[in-house]
Order: structure tokens, then C-alpha cells, then sequence
């Protein structure tokens, strides 16, 4: 079932969905299973109602999913060419593209986003990634050295770089893009010819579960894919079990800390993409039509479920009042609903949980004197919370430095230059920033200043898969997307030959 036009409300949910979702399972050396630890609940944040019972998995399915993927890499899967890696990985692009709507309406039922992003992110974005990655399958190399070794007399050496597949990945991945997450993790690690043992996220396991089905279906040997499903305790299982070679992670920063620990007690290596507090800085130049697309792209796409979402504006002071005038306008034009009406701009937050988090950022932010801008209704039914802008917020208060991951933004004038940079830089997170001008020559003189591993011009929150994306200070260690993605999952072997 290809994907559906990516503007249009599916007619119902597809039979398909209904039949997998009467029985999701884990995927453990290319067998579906159940768990050890019983099963979960799985809800729908629309309307909070459980969409399908998952299996829980308890340390020795982690263990048999480890040894699985130990066990492929010494096998078939470590004995094949990177040409062959290619074939088996553009299949399963193709066959995601076939499974497309039914995979886009799992991800809107599990975590409540617009059934368009789920079309044209979840689904084909992460088509495309595949293929781009497909394509390192075949391209990676060493280099050779020349020495200056002169021991013993008469003997010379040439020296060269292997690049090998670390081994078994870990890899765990967050609920506000399931599918894409999964695809940035398990892509570039098939490419270099690991294997994955895979633990999405608790409240949005479903599209990751299907994806391994297609995994299978794709061809790919017994163990090289593997997917478990359960709440932290699973994923603390896979992070300290002695099989795994390498962790790669997403989520917030004080479970990447922890990860990270953890990591260390046996040197592993880790790859930590963190949380954010992204500003972006309006500059009394830019074209103010750029409202509508740094609201809608930068502050609420999915609903500001996004590391990179831009949580503080900078708005210079020439520019304040209509710049503020404008985006309230926009904001409160935004209609809020259920995601399989693609013309609801706002959709439920993930969970109760994550709705009571919101919920309470918004209480502490009035309470440390922030002023609220709007006053907007939300259904009552589900998990909706109204988008908020807030004025007047001091830079030390939660809602300034903490995520809140939600459709919340502060707005914040300024003067000069430096007084928008050293704003802007006023986080301990650095993973992405966005500065709004027409003025090329101050774009190359701030860009260096900016403390980000991402800094876009005139707009926001976009990334490309050839781009490196990670972030500065505390969002984060490594890079995923472009060459740097490959680079995560190889290790580098230097081979030094004697010769006379």
C-alpha cells in the first residue's frame, strides 16, 4: 500500500494497520516473538486510548538478540561485499515505499503527529536515507602511509588503514520520529556492515516493530536486524550487556549521560545525539515574510517535538512589536486536532506523561513571571496542549533553559549584535541555532560565534541527509547524516608490512 497524497485524509485506517496492530511482535534472529516480561500498552494520544499491547522485553531477550547479532556478524552477514549490503538495503527502501501508508498511519496512531509528516518524513524521507546509504555501502576505504621507520637497517615498510565494522550496535532510538530515528541509526551501521540490536521508544514502538518485518522481507540473514520492545529497563539491559560494541542513542540529555556512563565502565564507543534549546535570532532586516515558515517549521513542527525546535526568539528591537503582532497572529491561526486530518497544524503531544510535562512548564513559566500572549482552547479529549508564546521571561528560569518539547515558545528583544549572540549562546545545550537577516556580511561574521552544531540562514529545523547533524556542549557527542554517520559504525586498523 503505497503512501497516500501526502495532503489528503486516508479514507479510514487500512486493514493492514488494523491486522498488525492485533499483535506486534519482536524481532529476534528473524524470528517474530513474544517477551519474557509479559507486554505493554501502547496508546493512542489522540483520544489516550490503547492502540495494541506490545511485548516486554527482559534481559534474556536482550541477550538472545545480542548473541544473534554476534553470531551474524562471524556469519553470512560479515562474509558479504559492501555491493551486496547495497542490493539487500535498497529493497527495503523500496519496500517501505510499498508499505507506506500503512506505515505513516501506525506512526500518526502511535505518536499523534500530521499524517503528512508521517508521509513525507517518516516514510519517504526515510526511503531516501536508505538509499543515500546505501551508497557508502561501496565506498568505504583506507589510505596508505608512507613511513619514516628506519629499524632494523635494510628493511622498509608500507603502511595502510583498514576500515572495519565495529560489531554489534546498540541503538536506541526516541518517540518523536520513530521511524525516521530508526532509519538514521540502523542505515549507516547495515552500511558498514554491522549488525543492530534495536530498542525504540516505549510509547512509539509500532513503526520500528513493522520496519523489521520489511527487514526480514527484504532478504537480509537472520540476526543482522533485530528489534526489541520495553521501557527503560530494557534499554538499560542492551546498554551494559558485554555483546554490544557500540551504542548509539537520541533522546534527552540526562539518559545520554547516563548511557554515556555506562558506556565507559567497558570503553565503548557511543554516539549521543542530546537535547536542545535552539535559538533563533530576527534580525530588523529580515524579510518578515519569513514569519509564516520560522513559525510553522522552526517553533511548532510537530507540535515542538523536535530537538531543534526554535524555543527562543531573538527579535531585534527595530522589528519587536510587529514581529510579535505577527507571530501571535499565525500562531493562534493554527488549528489544533487529530493528525489523520492533515489540515490540523498542532497535533496531541506523545503521552499523558509527556502532556503533564508540558502542562507543568507552562505553569512554572507564568510562575517565574513570564507573561503568556495567548489564550487558546485545546480539545479536551487526548493529549493537546495549546501553543503558547510567552514575553517577559528571564534568561535563568526553567522555561528558558529547560526543553519543554512542546508548542511553547519566549520571545525576547534585543539591541546590537552581541547582545544576540551572547542570548543565543545562553544554554547549555548546542545542537541547533538560526540567524534571520539579509545582510551576508554579518551572516559570516556571526556563524563562527554561534555555539551550534547546526546554524541555518533564513530558515530552520531542516536537516539533509548529506549534512552532519550533532551538537555542541551538553547536545551531545558525534555526528550522524554524510560520511560522519558511516564513520560512527567503522573502526580504523592501521597495517604496518616489513619488507627487505
Amino acid at each position: 500500500m503505497r503512501i497516500g497524497i501526502p495532503d489528503q485524509a486516508p479514507d479510514g485506517i487500512s486493514p493492514d494497520v488494523t491486522a498488525f496492530l492485533k499483535a506486534p511482535q519482536m524481532l529476534i534472529n528473524g524470528q517474530s516473538v513474544g517477551g519474557e516480561g509479559g507486554s505493554f500498552d501502547v496508546f493512542n494520544p489522540a483520544d489516550g486510548s490503547v492502540l495494541a499491547q506490545v511485548p516486554s522485553g527482559s534481559e534474556a531477550d536482550v541477550d538472545r538478540a545480542v548473541l544473534a547479532a554476534k553470531a551474524a556478524m562471524a556469519g553470512a552477514w560479515g562474509g558479504m561485499s559492501g555491493a551486496e549490503r547495497t542490493r539487500l538495503m535498497l529493497k527495503l527502501a523500496d519496500l517501505i515505499e510499498e508499505n507506506g501508508e500503512e506505515l505513516a498511519q501506525l506512526e500518526t496512531l502511535e505518536n499523534g503527529k500530521s499524517i503528512m509528516l508521517s508521509r513525507l518524513v517518516e516514510v519517504a524521507s526515510s526511503a531516501e536515507y536508505l538509499r543515500y546509504m546505501a551508497g557508502w555501502a561501496t565506498k568505504i576505504r583506507g589510505e596508505t602511509f608512507d613511513v619514516s621507520i628506519s629499524v632494523p637497517p635494510g628493511t622498509r615498510y608500507t603502511a595502510y588503514t583498514r576500515k572495519e565494522p565495529v560489531g554489534v550496535v546498540a541503538a536506541i532510538t526516541p518517540w518523536n520520529f520513530p521511524l525516521n530515528m530508526c532509519v538514521w541509526k540502523v542505515a549507516p551501521a547495515l552500511a558498514a556492515g554491522c549488525t543492530v540490536v534495536l530498542k525504540p521508544a516505549e510509547e512509539t514502538p509500532l513503526t520500528s516493530l513493522r520496519f523489521a518485518e520489511l527487514a526480514r522481507e527484504a532478504g537480509f540473514p537472520d540476526g543482522v536486524v533485530n528489534v526489541i520492545t520495553g521501557d527503560g529497563a530494557t534499554g538499560a539491559a542492551l546498554v551494559r550487556h558485554p555483546g554490544v560494541d557500540k551504542i548509539t542513542f537520541t533522546g534527552s540529555t540526562e539518559v545520554g549521560k547516563k548511557i554515556g556512563t555506562q558506556a565507559m565502565q567497558t570503553v565503548k564507543p557511543v554516539t549521543l545525539e542530546l537535547g536542545g534549546k535552539a535559538p533563533m535570532v530576527f534580525f530588523d532586516d529580515m524579510d518578515l515574510n519569513l514569519l509564516g515558515p520560522a513559525t510553522g517549521i522552526g517553533m511548532f513542527f510537530n507540535s515542538g517535538q523536535t530537538c531543534c525546535a526554535g524555543a527562543r526568539i531573538y527579535v531585534q528591537k527595530g522589528i519587536y512589536e510587529e514581529a510579535v503582532a505577527t507571530l501571535k497572529a499565525i500562531t493562534s491561526s493554527l488549528a489544533i486536532g487529530e493528525g489523520m486530518n492533515p489540515a490540523n497544524q498542532i497535533n496531541p503531544v506523545v503521552s499523558a506523561k509527556h502532556f503533564d510535562h508540558v502542562n507543568r512548564m507552562i505553569t512554572q513559566g507564568i510562575a517565574d513571571g513570564a507573561t503568556p500572549l495567548l489564550d487558546i482552547a485545546a480539545p479536551k479529549q487526548g493529549y493537546y496542549v495549546a501553543p503558547q508564546l510567552f514575553a517577559d521571561a528571564r534568561s535563568d528560569t526553567a522555561i528558558m533553559q529547560d526543553e519543554v518539547f512542546g508548542p511553547v515558545a519566549t520571545i525576547t528583544p534585543f539591541e546590537t549584535e552581541e547582545e544576540a549572540i551572547a542570548m543565543a549562546n545562553d544554554t547549555r545545550y548546542g545542537l541547533g541555532a538560526s540567524l534571520w537577516t539579509r545582510d551576508i556580511n554579518r551572516v559570516m561574521k556571526l556563524v563562527p560565534q554561534v555555539q551550534a552544531g547546526t546554524v541555518w540562514v533564513n530558515s530552520h529545523n531542516i536537516p539533509d541527509q548529506n549534512m552532519p547533524f550533532g551538537g555542541f556542549k551538553q547536545s551531545g557527542i558525534g555526528r550522524e547524516h554524510g560520511t560522519g554517520a558511516l564513520d560512527n559504525y567503522l573502526e580504523t586498523k592501521s597495517v604496518c608490512v616489513a619488507y627487505t
